[in-house]
């Protein structure tokens, strides 16, 4: 086991906040590349910082076989896959950014995702058509590397991707000056071109060069010759989100069926720009005097909406070009309008109360939107930590659980 913390600081300045995210959770290397386990992706995205002092361990060649033989076939999966595997699995840099992508995609998206990697149209992705995701990925870091030496940009690639590369292998299209805002529209964007470029050629020497990880396994079986159909993409796609949901809900309920307002109001505000989350906190606590508490099911469903944010934010600026605020029963309507899904009352009362600041019992496009679209960005900014069990009720929870 070798201390990573001299490296960590001589890299720190070449790598993005996303690249530094993943090396500060990665606990393997294995022949230069580091790589997360499922217990560290589930980590990076719920916590701020690793539970423990890392340390990147350095994997044998028996060991990695071993991990690998020991991963379950796509039609095994579930909502207890990640925690299930636990250290036992592998995940490299561009599977890290495909998985947070996954997160905040609504399910309308994943018949998208699944036809941008279905290159070939016949409903079946396999592990050469996967594996141009990590030359998109790869391309559009480069895009954003920033200038120095080039020694030390050549070790973090190293790092992330398991090869050198250099920037003039690149593939060049025109306007690649205009970099997408996220790297779902990278993948969107970049997918339709694999059948038009050397991606795809490309996608053979990586696969002969890089070693096989945990989500190739999964996906395509231990030789890699088996192939993913839409029905079994969409379920893994459903499990990871319902999976890291179901670990932020349990590490508030203390083993209760619901989470208490102010806790779902902590959950909410947590990834966001906010500065004084104090008084939104306070503004919930003085108008929702009895606690109720949240049930899962409705956890699900509010975040099931978020991740459907985009579609809601049209409905909204109708709203807002007619200088309109709404209220609860609008509120509902143009979610379930826009996003199909269905927020029981007490869920948008809830909400109301949390962002409705100048208590007028309307929402407006301010007070909403813009906060949650912080929210989607769940593990590319870092945690804002918010002090927990400050009320009275919460406090009462805890010792209940407790006896």
């Amino acid at each position: 086991v070798t201390e990573n913390r001299s490296d960590l600081e001589d890299l720190h300045h070449y790598a993005t906040p996303r690249e530094q995210r993943f090396r500060r959770f990665a606990s393997l290397e294995f022949e230069g590349q580091l790589y997360m386990t499922p217990y560290d992706f589930i980590q990076a995205v719920t916590n701020d910082e690793p539970k423990r002092a890392k340390k990147w361990r350095s994997l044998s060649k028996q060991e990695l076989n071993q991990i690998l033989m020991e991963t379950p076939p796509v039609w095994k999966g579930s909502s207890k896959l990640f925690r299930n595997l636990n250290e036992k699995g592998v995940i490299s840099y561009t599977e890290y950014l495909f998985l947070l992508c996954i997160l905040t995609k609504p399910h309308a998206g994943f018949r998208i995702a699944f036809n941008m990697f279905d290159t070939d149209g016949n409903e079946m992705v396999d592990k050469k058509e996967f594996l141009v995701l990590q030359e998109i990925f790869r391309k559009k870091n480069e895009k954003r590397e920033r200038k120095g030496d080039e020694e030390k940009r050549a070790m973090l690639r190293l790092q992330l991707y398991g090869y050198h590369t250099s920037t003039n292998s690149v593939l060049k299209t025109e306007g690649e000056d205009l970099v997408p805002r996220s790297y779902w529209d990278t993948l969107r964007r970049s997918t339709s071109q694999a059948l038009f470029s050397d991606l795809a050629e490309r996608a053979d020497d990586i696969s002969s060069s890089l070693s096989d990880t945990t989500l190739l396994v999964h996906f395509f079986g231990k030789k890699g010759k088996a192939e993913l159909n839409f029905e079994d993409f969409y379920r893994f796609m459903d499990n990871l989100q319902t999976e890291v949901l179901e670990i932020e809900f349990l590490s508030y309920s203390n083993g209760m069926n619901t989470i208490s307002e102010e806790d779902f109001a902590h959950i909410l505000l947590r990834y966001t720009n906010v500065e004084n989350t104090s008084s939104y906190l306070e503004n919930m606590r003085c108008r929702i005097p009895e606690e109720k508490g949240i049930t899962f099911d409705e956890f699900r469903s509010f975040f099931q909406f978020l991740n459907n944010l985009e579609d809601f934010t049209i409905a909204m600026q109708m709203y807002n070009f007619a200088s309109r605020s709404i209220g609860q029963d609008e509120f509902k309507r143009a979610v379930y309008v826009a996003t199909g899904v269905k927020l029981s009352p007490h869920l948008v009362n809830t909400v109301f109360k949390i962002f409705d600041v100048d208590r007028d019992d309307q929402l407006s496009y301010k007070e909403f939107i813009g906060i949650m679209k912080d929210r989607l960005n769940r593990g590319f900014r870092g945690y804002k930590p918010i002090q927990r069990y400050t009320t009275f009720k919460s406090c009462v929870r805890k010792e209940l659980y407790s006896r």
